[in-house]
């Protein structure tokens, strides 16, 4: 049995990886610089509880990308680096269910409530929220604990990071998603 509220909620990291520290490379601005931090502070209560945890490791195919495994954009960053025997899944699209078996490791461990965060809110937090979503996950998407940088809108507008991000997560809650803060997480574990 759990020694959580949440009946064994599995922790899913995803892509908080070295290269997303440049910030001019991805737009010029992010939002929630403290998002690293938060996500390290309940990965460290999930490890506290023995809790099961997911690291996502975005692997571009792009051999220039800065996420690229050549690269040293793809490690993951020290706040959130995995200890040995904690399950890291790769990936190379948006969503870390297509082309891995995410969905089987959960499924054989009888995980059914999933605490998500990670980089970036508006590209592979939000797909993979939304691929959890429909197949039937109750997940939880840490808004805090997340992150999301400046777009360049279809007619050239300037989006800033935090309006990206608050989209994103609006498009998410109660749809795919309940939207809470990592003060929430900790309350409910």
């Amino acid at each position: 049995m759990s020694n959580s509220k949440l009946d064994n909620p599995a922790l899913i990291l995803i892509d908080i990886q070295k290269g997303f520290l440049d910030v001019a490379y991805w737009g010029g601005d992010r939002n929630n610089a403290n998002a690293e931090e938060k996500a390290g502070e309940l990965l460290e209560i999930w490890r506290s509880k023995n809790l099961p945890v997911f690291h996502v490791q975005h692997c571009s195919s792009n051999p220039n990308s800065i996420l690229n495994e050549t690269n040293s954009g793809n490690e993951f960053q020290n706040v959130v680096k995995p200890l040995e025997g904690e399950t890291i899944i790769k990936k190379n699209v948006n969503s870390a269910f297509i082309g891995t078996n995410l969905k089987e490791l959960l499924d054989n461990a009888k995980i059914t409530n999933l605490v998500i965060l990670g980089l970036t809110t508006d590209h592979c937090v939000s797909t993979t929220t939304r691929m959890a979503g429909n197949f039937g996950y109750t997940v939880y998407l840490v808004s805090d604990a997340s992150a999301t940088f400046n777009k360049k809108g279809v007619n050239g507008e300037d989006f800033s990071a935090e309006i990206i991000h608050q989209t994103a997560l609006a498009s998410l809650n109660e749809e795919f998603a309940q939207v809470v803060t990592s003060d929430f997480i900790k309350e409910n574990l």
